[in-house]
């Protein structure tokens, strides 16, 4: 399916971009990592990464000419497909936030906004930093903590503070260098995008004037900062968007070529960049180098569990008969959730279908496989798989409805719902039904884990087509989910119980587990549904075929 790149927001105060160069052109092969064009913004000419693999089909902005954030810069998919539908759709189209995810329809992105407080004179040298948009769907930050006081010294790159946004908790780089002056957003606190988040300039600047000097109304399109790889999609990354190369220099005084966030993972990671091959262009090293790698455990050094545990608040005593409250304030992902699956109960049509699966030869089969060396399938895994398969055979599952349209993804993207702990958070598990057991299973662990500690970029939480919530190693038997929007159905797994069953006139005892499929009744009608559960039942209570 062809992939809407937009014109990427590469600075906080970018509104238009200029294409300064294409480094590549129409028929192109492209890799993920290789840099498609050097795009001026209004502070620098910065690379800009594609996060796709395919041909490059169509160039919408050519070299010279500017246009807004967000509008079409090119269209990348298969070689000969047709994207005259795109194209006609308008330049200023925004695309969906994830990469093989659906592209909107064609709607006006540039929007005034009102009040947005930026300070009306600005001293020179002094730089407005304001709250930046880290995700397609974020409308408001809380900065989680502050890295620099003011009075400290910046430099260009430097990390200011981690911002929570919906998704996950960012670090947010400073596009300047000088003192910090002001901080405008304290630790704890939330503010919408674009609000004031903090003053950069000389040392020793008085910005009382502009602090109270009153506020302009800033007139800019949405920076809708698309994410690569998060809930439906789009096309410019907020974690590597800014994509330009970054010189590293090791203990050893080399120099190694990596990008910003190639250079973060790194860091918190605490692998050796001059110890990897970059597979970016000039040897540069990108974000997918990092896959997999792993820092040297020092002796002695403590193993962090991958399952971060959430702090219990102390009991509160009282007293008999007393009665208290406590008021505790909404996180930005408790508020997304909220809204989010408000607006899919109260807008998709559910119904339901359960149906009960044996899963004694797949306890067999597990067993059988974790006796190979390297090898951990958990029962999630299997029906990860299965649910992959089954999507390939039943594809009206695997839809997304829009309102004069229905979009049928011929990729499987299975989100995998896990727990944390504000709330559940979605991380995707990409082409799920080209991958073995195994390596499904090393794909959640990781993003599992990653989840439970704020680690995970938008990117890894976008572009699902079908997902699965497992509440069975909690002991629920049944239960149902809100649809994933923009997919089509979920699936409720329960735990695996053994019961009396009848098989062929005697009682026998057997291992249960029920799934339940929540499914949007404008894409799928229950005899489709009931359809893929049987086919999903057949592949667990036959594991052998997924195999074959």
């Amino acid at each position: 399916m062809a992939e809407v790149v937009n014109m990427p927001r590469l600075s906080d105060t970018m509104e238009e971009g200029t294409v300064a160069k294409w480094l590549k052109k129409v028929g192109d092969a492209i890799e993920e990592g290789d840099i498609l064009a050097e795009i001026e913004t209004d502070k620098a000419t910065m690379e800009f990464e594609s996060f796709y693999s395919g041909t490059l089909l169509h160039i919408g902005i050519p070299e010279g000419e500017g246009a807004p954030v967000d509008s079409l810069l090119a269209i990348i998919g298969e070689k000969g497909e047709d994207i005259s539908g795109l194209i006609s759709g308008g330049a200023s189209a925004p695309a969906t936030p994830a990469p093989a995810a659906e592209v909107a329809a064609a709607t006006p992105t540039t929007e005034v906004k009102a009040a947005t407080p930026v300070p009306a004179a600005i001293p020179e040298g002094v730089e407005i930093v304001t709250m930046p948009r880290l995700s397609d769907t974020m409308e408001e930050g809380t900065v989680a903590t502050w890295l620099k006081k003011v009075g400290d010294t910046v430099e260009e790159g430097d990390i200011l503070a981690e911002i929570e946004t919906d998704k996950a908790t960012m670090e947010f780089e400073s596009f300047y260098s000088g003192t910090l002056l002001h901080i405008g957003i304290q630790e704890g606190q939330s503010a919408p995008v674009d609000d004031v988040l903090a003053i950069i300039g000389p040392a020793g600047t008085d910005v009382s004037a502009v602090l109270s000097g009153g506020m302009a109304t800033a007139t800019s399109a949405p920076a809708a900062v698309s994410a690569p790889a998060a809930s439906a999609g789009a096309v410019s990354a907020p974690a590597e968007a800014s994509s330009q190369t970054v010189q590293v220099t090791t203990s050893g005084g080399e120099r190694v070529l990596a990008s910003p966030l190639a250079k973060r993972i790194a860091a918190d990671k605490g692998i050796d960049l001059s110890q990897l091959k970059g597979s970016g262009e000039n040897g540069r090293i990108i974000r997918r180098d990092l896959e997999g790698a792993t820092a040297p455990q020092a002796a002695g050094a403590p193993v962090s569990s991958a399952a971060a545990t959430a702090s219990s608040a102390p009991a509160v005593q009282l007293l008999a008969g007393q009665e208290s409250v406590e008021s505790v304030k909404n996180s930005q992902m408790r508020k997304v959730i909220a809204k989010r699956l408000s607006e899919s109960k109260f807008t998709a049509p559910h119904y339901y279908l359960t149906i009960e699966v044996e899963m004694d030869e797949a306890k067999a089969a597990r067993e059988s496989m974790n006796e190979l060396p390297d090898t951990k399938v958990s029962f999630n895994d299997m029906v990860l798989k299965a649910c992959a398969m089954a999507l390939l055979k039943h594809k009206q599952v695997n839809t997304t409805w829009k309102d004069d349209h229905t979009l049928f993804n011929h990729h499987v993207h299975l989100g995998v719902a896990v727990a944390v702990e504000d709330g559940l958070v979605v991380p995707v598990i990409r082409h799920a039904d080209q991958l073995s057991l195994s390596t499904i299973g090393a794909q959640v662990k990781d993003m599992a884990g990653r989840a439970r500690t704020k680690k995970l970029t938008p990117a890894e939480m976008e572009g699902s087509t079908f997902t699965v919530s497992n509440l069975g190693m909690f002991g629920i038997e049944e239960f149902t989910s809100i649809i994933n929007q923009p997919n089509s159905a979920i699936l409720s797994v329960g735990a695996i119980v053994e019961k009396a069953v009848v098989r062929d006139g005697q009682i026998a005892i057997r291992s249960m587990m029920k799934l339940t499929l929540a499914c949007d009744h404008r894409t799928v009608d229950g005899a489709t549904g009931a359809q893929f559960l049987q086919t999903l039942k057949t592949y667990l209570e036959h594991p052998v075929t997924m195999l074959a």
